[in-house]
């Protein structure tokens, strides 16, 4: 069989722990048997960090830039254990925000649905998305312990000496304090990425927010949406028929429960942080969520939603059979081959992932599957298998 050409490579971004022994699998099995695959191979792999000062993560996101889509494997974000376990020169930040920092990105993340497993809101026919704003926030706030009385104001100084200042709390006794802050470059670029992902995958986009409450913080979200959808993406909407829909984010949690379902939910950093994982739940679990990081101007970079799995990791280490769900990482990959097929106009590359995707669902739909599911899928016969023969499972049917 003549295998499938690209013209243009990937961004491929190796990992860490389990999920880079999934990696491998998922190209020798389900990929490179059929596609004559083009990646330009970064290993984001948490020695090779180290060993680059993580100027590879740094690389690999502006040679996503220029490439427009990459691919990327889970990888672990230090802590005091990993550094004495890989004996780190410094605790590296995570990978995930320094690519989403250099490409400006929004996160979006959907389930994947399979049936027998049902959500757990039975409103839910079609998949939710929910889009995070990953700057900014609580994510990046300066906060302090007061001690004992004291009044506390903030100060705004301008590059001319002009000062503006306004009280926040005369305190009587002790306490805590925070500040944040965001800019309206992040909040343009997350619009932008979120009517252009809604453009993309035809799906009407909420967006909430509590400007009721919070009437200058809150509302400069609201206001720059607003300014950008009429201004940019309104008649798109209209051209598409999706719609472009506002409400607070107390509503917006009330309307999701009774909703079937197929839109995009713009949220927050922190509503994003919690929806995303409520929505993972209610679907089964992260192993069962694509994610995929989208900039303002429409580079792509797909990856699982979950973690390096460092348990079954161990496991493996010691020659233990593991019985790891690739789904999430697989997607990925059918994500990032579909993306660069719809760019360079290879039809064939584009029918490839999409039948991936759909033996995938058929394989666990008819009783293959890893031992997570086990618990969670309602079918009648169940033959759990692990990892590489679920993978072989796949292969078969394509």
């Amino acid at each position: 069989m003549d295998k499938i050409k690209m013209t243009t490579p990937l961004v491929e971004m190796d990992g860490d722990e389990m999920t880079r022994i999934i990696w491998k699998q998922i190209k020798d099995i389900v990929i490179l048997p059929f596609v004559d695959l083009k990646t330009e191979y970064f290993d984001l792999g948490l020695v090779n960090r180290n060993a680059t000062d993580d100027q590879v993560t740094i690389d690999s996101a502006n040679r996503t830039k220029e490439l427009g889509v990459a691919v990327k494997c889970a990888t672990i974000t230090p802590n005091a254990q990993r550094m004495e376990e890989y004996d780190l020169k410094q605790m590296w930040k995570s990978p995930n925000g320094t690519i989403r920092a250099i490409l400006d990105g929004t996160v979006f993340r959907s389930p994947i649905m399979v049936k027998g497993i049902d959500p757990l809101v039975s409103t839910w026919k079609k998949p939710i998305t929910i889009a995070r704003h990953a700057y900014g926030d609580v994510y990046r706030d300066s906060e302090m312990k007061i001690d004992g009385a004291a009044k506390v104001e903030l100060l705004v100084t301008y590059p001319d000496g002009s000062t503006k200042k306004q009280e926040i709390f005369n305190f009587k006794d002790s306490g805590v304090v925070l500040g944040m802050h965001n800019t309206d470059k992040s909040i343009s670029a997350f619009a932008r990425s979120c009517f252009t992902y809604a453009l993309d995958t035809k799906q009407s986009l909420w967006f909430a927010t509590k400007d009721t409450i919070s009437k200058t913080y809150d509302h400069r979200f609201k206001d720059i949406f607003a300014e950008i959808f009429e201004n940019e993406f309104k008649d798109k909407f209209e051209a598409a028929g999706i719609e472009y829909f506002y409400t607070l984010i107390d509503d917006a949690v009330a309307r999701i429960m009774k909703c079937e379902g197929g839109i995009l939910w713009a949220c927050k950093n922190y509503d994003g942080d919690v929806m995303s994982d409520m929505l993972a739940s209610a679907n089964g679990s992260l192993a069962m969520m694509t994610s995929v990081l989208v900039s303002p101007d429409g580079k792509y970079e797909y990856e699982a939603a979950h973690g390096t799995v460092t348990r079954h990791y161990y496991k493996y280490l010691k020659g233990e059979a593991t019985s790891t769900n690739p789904m999430a990482t697989l997607f990925a990959w059918t994500g990032a081959l579909r993306k660069r097929a719809q760019l360079d106009g290879l039809a064939d590359l584009e029918a490839f992932a999409d039948k991936l995707e759909k033996v995938s669902i058929e394989t666990i739909e008819e009783g293959t599957i890893t031992g997570d599911l086990k618990n969670l899928i309602d079918i009648p016969v169940k033959n759990v298998v692990n990892t590489e023969d679920f993978l072989k499972a796949v292969a078969s049917k394509l």
